[in-house]
């Protein structure tokens, strides 16, 4: 009896044994790993970001493009959204396509939401816009500076949002990052005829405007 209770007793110790150091090497692996994959999974969500934040430009350019054709056919030359004539620049910087083009590589600090140049950038779908609003702090501006009397509008009442939310339907692309905003400018086109230059639309995400932009060029 006295050596059944003691296997008894030894088995139980052993086993009790066994599970605390088999609990503990667990726990410290699974920290391990969590540890190291947290970076990782970080690393993932905010590259899914910015994978997302170039798609709904390159949407925007799509749209941008079936824009300019649409207006060429019904209009004589095309456009881009926000435009009046095809020779008319949105936001502020009028034919100067290489001080904008410095702006955007990064030389002028264009590198987030606060960036003092986005002054000349327009909000594509509107500053005040409930479904995406412009982030506090961030300069993009609405384009307001409009005689056009199309489209049922004129005035400061045409807007280039209202022509951007028309070709999406009313939806609204929002960026997923917190402080991110689409914007967009264009360089004014030039000149008549055969020597005719069109207009260059540019697109970013205010979020990192010299990481996350494209350009269309008919």
């Amino acid at each position: 009896m006295k050596q059944t209770l003691k296997t008894i007793i030894r088995n139980v110790k052993s086993i009790n044994g066994n599970s605390l150091a088999e609990f503990a090497t667990t726990t410290a692996l699974m920290a391990t790993l969590a540890a190291t994959a947290a970076p990782k999974l970080s690393e993932m969500s905010e590259g899914a970001k910015a994978e997302k934040s170039m798609n709904e430009i390159d949407k925007i350019l799509t749209q941008a493009r079936n824009h300019y054709q649409t207006t060429a056919d019904t209009e004589g030359r095309g456009r881009f959204p926000g435009q009046e004539k095809f020779d008319v620049a949105v936001g502020g910087y009028g034919t100067d396509e290489a001080t904008l083009i410095a702006d955007i590589s990064g030389t002028s600090g264009m590198i987030s939401f606060t960036a003092g140049n986005l002054s000349k950038w327009c909000s594509v779908f509107g500053i005040t816009n409930t479904a995406a609003e412009r982030p506090a702090g961030c300069g993009v501006l609405d384009d307001t500076n409009k005689s056009h009397t199309g489209n049922g509008v004129s005035g400061d009442a045409y807007l280039g949002h209202n022509e951007w939310l028309d070709l999406f339907a009313g939806n609204t692309l929002k960026s997923k990052y917190q402080d991110g905003h689409f914007a967009y400018a264009v360089i004014a086109g030039s000149g008549s005829g055969n020597d005719a230059e069109p207009p260059v639309l540019y697109v970013l995400d205010v979020e990192n405007p010299s990481e996350f932009n494209n350009i269309l060029e008919p």
